[in-house]
């Protein structure tokens, strides 16, 4: 279906990757691993047909559709959920209106003999059946099936998107790639935007699908649910494993282990014989033997071992200090922002040693929670209290507003460090990553992995008793993580964790607080023991058959009318946040279009210029920040919409 032919991509002189080749064959499951900056989204752009190689092609069949869906993506924002999401219908609807018009066509006509009519009616017959082919039939119940399945309500469905946050706003484009259903799927980390029980609706869905599958994920239990093939990109060479991850691992492992026993051995054959060569060469009487080993040696093809890519974190968690045993205690907490009431109720105790994972769909309350509780805002009702001697270190999604862009990598921890750790920074750096000249970097210029990994660097400098985590994984690659986790579950302290990643929190937490329809419930278990008590409950819930509309159900009381000039401020309050929405977004505009120009640009270069990448990093970076304001600025909107 799809052939990749001697691929090569170069930046001046720079070689990201050498002549790659592989198939994709219809309902290939790939899984495209590899850390970060081994180029595996450029391997996507170029199946797409985004990006033009160096050298080498991409060749597709005929009949080929594709389907990509990047980190990052333009979304529209002009109409309601369920009308966009209907836009992946499009060739239906022009064949549901060419249908329309053709039967109205042969309504009219008498000339039932005539060869005209008949070719009219093998144009309905040719329309019916491509109708029926594209799921014309069935195309309200997918629409309906796809967005409940990827964390959507059926009240929301005549919302407009702009009403949703960006990562609300990828779900809706993602819908919209899966209800076309092309020949194959090219996925650029499909979960980072998804809660768990919709990662496992897109698991299923993308198992039973019946194209080609390729994507790219540092979900460990993601890949090995879909795929059943791993093709690794490791310092410009491909390796192709028809196995699901876990299993390349053992393999890719067993493969070195291999390579480095033949390729001792040979080396030993040839100290040898290297050996004899010297000793022998003049003498008369070795002359045949000696000849005999050199041409050996000549003949000899060289065994080459893998370079092997050892980059990578380097973590441990200082000793906690010690602290009671109660190490928070929550009552009745519930947080509201205007009339819009976030969570409710949250009851219970946190006790020293615990390892707890706050789960949920975005927007539930889980990082506000976690907000509270380190005493960054204050809850709307009830309270918490810490215990004797906790100290708390936080690790945020967001990390432009915790650090200073105008700092560099190093001085942004020596700010920040007091006592003898001041002389171990640099060794701190080096186990994140930082080594040499990045040290000096400036933070603005980082990318976002990067700036992840200095955040939790400058958490580590003092010890800490509880640890609150904010999705600490999403930009790290595949080892980085399990680096990660295996010094988390190490720590001897107590641990709070936001995460949707099941195989990272797996053999982590021993407790989870479930964030759902306004309230917290706990299970008192694993990660996948929740997710097996949830399964239940689901299937509990869907038998009561309760058809009570769920705007009802959580129906809050009504607010007073406001008065003329309440609502006259009110009025003013939303045009400022509508235009200040406005204008992030045609910042973002202008500054996408600069980064397409400068991909464009460097698709074709032929030598590499420093000045071009430095200002193509800034913009990257420009573009992160730009994304982080217009989601605050879409979230007040909000909440200032909703006081109307």
């Amino acid at each position: 279906m799809i052939s990749v032919d001697n691929l090569s991509v170069s930046f001046g002189g720079w070689t990201l990757f050498d002549q790659i080749s592989f198939l994709i064959n219809p309902k290939d499951r790939v899984g495209l691993v590899g850390k970060n900056g081994a180029g595996k989204t450029t391997i996507l752009k170029l199946i797409a047909g985004l990006q033009q190689p160096t050298s080498g092609a991409v060749t597709r069949t005929a009949d080929c559709t594709i389907g990509y869906l990047p980190q990052q993506m333009q979304v529209a924002d002009t109409t309601t959920l369920i009308a966009e999401t209907a836009k992946a219908f499009e060739e239906v609807l022009a064949i549901e209106a060419e249908i329309e018009r053709l039967t109205a066509e042969i309504a009219e006509r008498t000339d039932f003999e005539s060869e005209s009519y008949e070719k009219l009616l093998h144009r309905l017959n040719d329309a019916s059946d491509r109708y029926h082919i594209l799921g014309g039939d069935t195309r309200d119940a997918d629409i309906e099936k796809t967005l409940l399945g990827l964390g959507f309500r059926r009240e929301e469905f005549d919302k407009p998107t702009s009403t949703f946050s960006g990562g609300w706003r990828m779900r809706i484009e993602l819908a919209k790639l899966l209800l076309r259903r092309p020949s194959i799927f090219l996925l650029d980390e499909p979960t980072n935007h998804l809660d768990i029980e919709s990662i496992q609706w897109l698991e299923e869905y993308l198992k039973n699908y019946n194209g080609a599958v390729l994507l790219i994920s540092h979900d460990r239990a993601f890949l090995d649910n879909v795929t059943t093939r791993t093709i690794e990109l490791s310092l410009g060479k491909i390796y192709d494993y028809k196995v699901p991850y876990s299993q390349f691992v053992t393999l890719r492992a067993e493969r070195r282990a291999q390579q480095l026993a033949a390729y001792q051995n040979q080396q030993r054959l040839i100290e040898k014989s290297e050996e004899f060569i010297e000793k022998f060469r003049y003498k008369p009487t070795k002359s045949n033997q000696v000849q005999s080993r050199i041409k050996q040696l000549d003949k000899l093809e060289r065994i080459e071992v893998d370079e092997e890519d050892l980059a990578t974190l380097n973590i441990k968690f200082p000793p906690a200090p010690r602290s009671g045993q109660m190490v928070a205690e929550v009552k009745g907490v519930g947080k509201s922002f205007g009339a819009h009431r976030v969570f409710s109720d949250a009851e219970f105790t946190i006790t020293k040693g615990d390892k707890i994972a706050l789960v949920g769909r975005n927007g539930e309350g889980k990082t506000t929670f976690a907000r509270i509780l380190i005493g960054e805002t204050e809850p709307t009702e009830g309270s918490i209290r810490l215990g004797a001697n906790v100290s708390i270190g936080y690790y945020a999604q967001n990390q432009d507003d915790l650090m200073n862009g105008e700092f560099t990598v190093y001085d942004t921890l020596d700010r920040v460090a007091v006592g003898d750790i001041r002389t171990r920074l640099r060794d701190i750096l080096g186990a994140f990553l930082f080594r040499g000249e990045n040290v000096d970097k400036k933070v603005k210029v980082l990318s976002g992995g990067e700036r992840s990994r200095l955040a939790m660097a400058r958490m580590m400098l003092e010890p800490h008793n509880l640890l609150v985590l904010d999705e600490p994984t999403n930009h790290m690659d595949m080892r980085s993580k399990d680096i990660l986790k295996e010094a988390l579950r190490k720590f001897d302290g107590t641990v709070v964790l936001v995460s949707h990643d099941r195989e990272f929190l797996d053999g982590i937490v021993d407790k989870v607080y479930e964030f759902r329809d306004g309230g917290v419930k706990e299970y008192l278990g694993g990660i996948y023991y929740f997710l097996e008590k949830r399964k239940v409950e689901s299937l509990q819930e869907i038998e009561r058959k309760d058809d009570k509309p769920r705007t009802q159900q959580t129906q809050e009381p009504s607010k007073g009318k406001l008065s003329y000039e309440q609502k006259k401020e009110l009025e003013k309050t939303i045009r400022r946040h509508r235009k200040a929405v406005e204008t992030i977004e045609a910042q973002t505009a202008e500054v996408e279009a600069e980064i397409a120009q400068y991909d464009a640009k460097f698709a074709t270069a032929t030598e590499y210029n420093a000045d071009d990448y430095k200002a193509y990093d800034a913009l990257k970076q420009r573009l992160d920040h730009l994304m982080h304001e217009w989601e605050k600025a879409v979230y007040e909107l909000e909440i200032v919409e909703s006081e109307q």
